[in-house]
């Protein structure tokens, strides 16, 4: 089998996880999480925890159910360590690229071009 890379593209209010085979930047979106209880006004702090601790959850399952090798984080700075203290080592360990920085807002097109340019 192929081996499979996530990316996972977050901020506080809505984490994207894209699926891709190898290294390749052919991304196709897996998951599209959306924070709860963003409805439009500020989130708090807590609220981008419980966030956070959401989308950590996810990327544990993909990891026990073996659905991916690889990791590739762009997110975010204060919500990447966030989610980072949420992972356990094993999850940790699967993680080769981090990109601190929010391309949440950004189309697939854009986010695979942003990637490109490195």
């Amino acid at each position: 089998m192929n081996e499979v890379t996530w990316l996972v593209v977050a901020d506080g209010g809505r984490a994207r996880v894209f699926q891709m085979p190898g290294l390749t930047l052919d991304l196709q979106e897996k998951e599209d999480l959306v924070n709860d209880e963003y409805s439009g006004t500020v989130l708090t702090e807590k609220d981008r925890e419980k966030f956070a601790k959401r989308v950590s959850d996810y990327l544990e399952q993909g990891r026990l159910h073996q659905l991916y090798h690889r990791l590739r984080l762009a997110v975010e700075p204060k919500f990447l360590g966030m989610v980072r203290a949420n992972l356990s080592e094993d999850t940790r360990r699967l993680i080769f690229e981090q990109i601190s920085e929010d391309l949440s807002a950004f189309s697939t097109r854009e986010i695979q071009a942003h990637l490109q340019r490195g």
